[in-house]
């Protein structure tokens, strides 16, 4: 891979790539060429890359701008990056797919556990009633995961397809969602308790499928071992199971202890006597990618049926979307037979 950055009245100091797919740091700064900054480094083991541009000025001040000569961008979690899509890489054919816009329901569930509310959107299929029994996928981070996954074009599109049965989607928000999905005993009681209470008293549901990712993949998995009836199957994408002997550079997160505390309970025996469905998407040189093998590997231990299947790609939500289908297909299909 080059790149280049053109910088013909030398005003800067240094360019360096900002980049999450593990390249050593000594191999990030580019080299004045004449009138421009160059790097060239081999391309990493992905699909597509996200990245940053991380200048410095000759007077000191350093700024994080996208790269100005790619106009390829991509929305995350944490604002726009610029992307490189490598050869072979092909977004899903289901984005272009034809899909219906669905109907959606929005409600805000009062939870006593937390002392707040938590807002959920309902989508359903066009033209299905309430009161008609329907499978219902639970997301955590709902609404980033429409925005910026297309998660209800995905649903839209496989149910006009037929590719995936007729199903609902709870899209949860996050609210403050470093407290509430850091394995928190009262976000899960609030979720059992409180907000899928309301959310079966709105529309009619058959199975359920707890759905989330990073942060709200734990918290799911920490509700079912919580409340082992409340879900008939899990989808987790790149959970953050921190494990010492992986995580320890989580070390100045917040709740690391609570979330290690609870990992290895789950370890050590902690998983309920349900061995539901379990099917996990991770970043094959992602950071979280050990603690998700040796997740499997204890669910596996249990009696879980829990498949992890290994993307070429990291820990954002384009990851995410890439592996819906036909990860996420593949066990609603199974689920809801």
């Amino acid at each position: 891979m080059t790149f280049l950055l053109a910088d013909p009245e030398r005003r800067l100091a240094g360019v360096r790539l900002v980049q999450d797919v593990r390249i050593p740091g000594d191999r990030l700064g580019f080299h004045r060429r004449g009138d421009r900054w160059e790097l060239v480094i081999d391309r990493p083991p992905v699909h597509r890359m996200e990245y940053l541009l991380e200048l410095r000025q000759r007077n000191g001040g350093v700024e994080t701008v996208l790269d100005p000569e790619n106009p390829l961008r991509v929305a995350g979690a944490f604002g726009q990056k610029s992307v490189l899509e490598f050869p072979g890489y092909t977004p899903p054919g289901w984005l272009s797919a034809a899909a219906g816009p669905g109907d959606v329901t929005g409600l805000d569930v009062t939870a006593g556990a937390l002392d707040a509310a938590v807002s959920v959107r309902i989508w359903s299929p066009d033209g299905v009633p309430d009161h008609e029994r329907l499978p219902l996928l639970v997301v955590h981070d709902g609404p980033e995961y429409d925005t910026l996954a297309s998660l209800t074009r995905y649903l839209s599109a496989g149910t006009a397809g037929n590719w995936l049965p007729r199903l609902r989607a709870a899209l949860l928000g996050p609210g403050p969602r470093n407290l509430w999905y850091s394995a928190n005993p009262r976000y899960s009681e609030a979720l059992c308790a409180a907000v899928l209470p309301a959310i079966t008293a709105r529309v009619a549901t058959s199975v359920r499928v707890g759905m989330g990712t990073s942060l709200g993949a734990l918290a799911m998995l920490h509700a079912h071992c919580r409340c082992p009836d409340a879900f008939d199957a899990l989808f987790l994408q790149s959970g953050s199971f921190f494990w010492p002997g992986f995580d320890s550079h989580e070390q100045r997160f917040p709740r690391y202890r609570e979330i290690v505390g609870f990992v290895t309970g789950v370890h050590d025996g902690g998983l309920p006597p349900r061995p539901v469905p379990a099917v996990f998407t991770c970043g094959a040189i992602e950071e979280n990618i050990e603690n998700n093998r040796l997740m499997i590997k204890t669910l596996r231990g249990r009696g879980y049926p829990a498949t992890l299947h290994e993307v070429p790609d990291m820990h954002n939500y384009t990851a995410w979307r890439d592996a819906l289908d036909p990860c996420l297909t593949e066990l609603l299909r199974r689920v809801s037979r």
